[in-house]
Parts: structure tokens; sequence; C-alpha cells
């Protein structure tokens, strides 16, 4: 486990390399990545939840504190989103699905295709959730302060 958490924070930090992010932006977005990683695989593990359910609340999180750190360093969200997010992307999925096609194994290609996608499309819901309810939490919150 220690080694998949190192590993999340590597592949994080060194995306944010490879998009020229500003330096001390690296580390929060290898932790927001990692953080992701780990909601993830707890979820995944635990037999009552699907590994689509599991990818949409690990990437609301992953979003939720990019948003925090995007405030606390006055940056963009999206520097620390987008490094945050890639370990979640399900890109294993989609290789077994074209190996499957290659194979003409149809029906596992479109089982494992179809939860790739369903994958990818709770990475963008949890991202765009995140996006909205905390900017309104925040604004909320200020509006509070001034009454």
């Amino acid at each position: 486990m220690i080694e998949a958490i190192w590993t999340s924070f590597l592949a994080s930090a060194g995306f944010g390399i490879l998009f020229n992010v500003p330096r001390k932006a690296l580390i929060p977005g290898g932790i927001c990545g990692m953080i992701g990683w780990v909601i993830y695989e707890q979820m995944a593990g635990a037999s009552q939840f699907d590994l689509v359910l599991a990818t949409a609340l690990a990437s609301f999180i992953v979003a939720t504190i990019s948003h925090v750190y995007a405030r606390l360093q006055r940056m963009p969200v999206i520097i620390f989103s987008v490094s945050g997010i890639i370990p979640l992307v399900p890109g294993g999925g989609a290789y077994d699905t074209m190996r499957k096609l290659v194979e003409n194994d149809y029906n596992a290609a479109i089982q494992l295709g179809s939860q790739t996608f369903l994958m990818s499309g709770a990475i963008a819901f949890g991202l765009v959730l995140a996006g909205t309810i905390v900017p309104l939490l925040l604004r909320t919150q200020r509006q509070t302060k001034s009454h």
C-alpha cells in the first residue's frame, strides 16, 4: 500500500512537471493525486462500492482539495486538479478494451469499454460537481462573514 501511495504521488507530481506547472505547485498536486488514489483504492477494495462510484467520489475530493490549494497559493484550480486526477484515469481499462477487441472477444470488450467509459464520466462528474459546489460554499461563507 505504501508503494502505491508513493507511486501515485510521483505520477501526479511528474505529470505536473510535464505540463510545466510552477515548482511550488508540484508537491500539492502530488498530494492531491495521492489522496485521490488512496480514497479510490479504499472504496474499490470495499465490496459494497462500485468502481464508478469510487472514481466519482475520489475525483470530487481531488477537485475539492485542488480548490483549497488554489485559494491558498493564489493559482488556478486546474494546475492542481489536472495533476491530481491522473492516478484515477482508467488507462489500463482502455488498454484492456482494445486488447479484447484485437483478440475478437467482443463481449469482454463491450463490458470493459462500458466500465472505462463510465469511469471517465465519473471523473468529469466529480470535477464538475466540486467546481460548482466549492465556489458556492465559499461565496456563501463570504456573505455570512460580511453580515
